[in-house]
């Protein structure tokens, strides 16, 4: 599958971030199906000396249909927590977004009910400035 036109921004301002990336895409088998994740990336934390590692699938939300793509990527985030847990795996995921998605669609209601009820976490990134902007839990 193509690479989400944000893909590259959205690794960069990982990397600012202190991220090292470990895959592009992840595999990630979830029993009989082969899945690729967009991005898997660690960072050792200084202060407490832990490896902190995350996946991120990374979604442009440009096109005809917000609420189309949002509801594909809920599945698709739902089947990849889905997969670390059958696996053992120890990743957090996260839905990486533009700002200006963030900004235009994420703040509606029935999105922020979907977010919570899902437990999406998301990290919303300047594009333009390759920038890490906000992780949200």
């Amino acid at each position: 599958m193509a690479k989400d036109i944000i893909h590259e921004a959205v690794l960069h301002a990982l990397q600012k971030d202190g991220w090292s990336i470990v895959a592009d895409p992840y595999p990630l088998q979830y029993a009989e199906f082969s899945l690729r994740v967009d991005l898997a990336a660690e960072r050792i934390s200084a202060t407490e000396g832990i490896t902190r590692r995350v996946i991120v699938e990374v979604k442009s939300f440009v096109g005809l249909s917000f609420i189309h793509q949002f509801q594909q990527a809920i599945g698709q985030y739902s089947m990849y927590r889905d997969a670390l847990e059958l696996n053992g795996l120890d990743y957090e995921i996260y839905l990486a977004v533009s700002a200006e998605a963030y900004q235009d669609n994420f703040q509606q209601m029935a999105v922020q009910h979907s977010i919570e009820k899902h437990d999406l976490k998301l990290v919303v990134v300047d594009i333009d400035e390759e920038q890490v902007l906000l992780w949200i839990n």
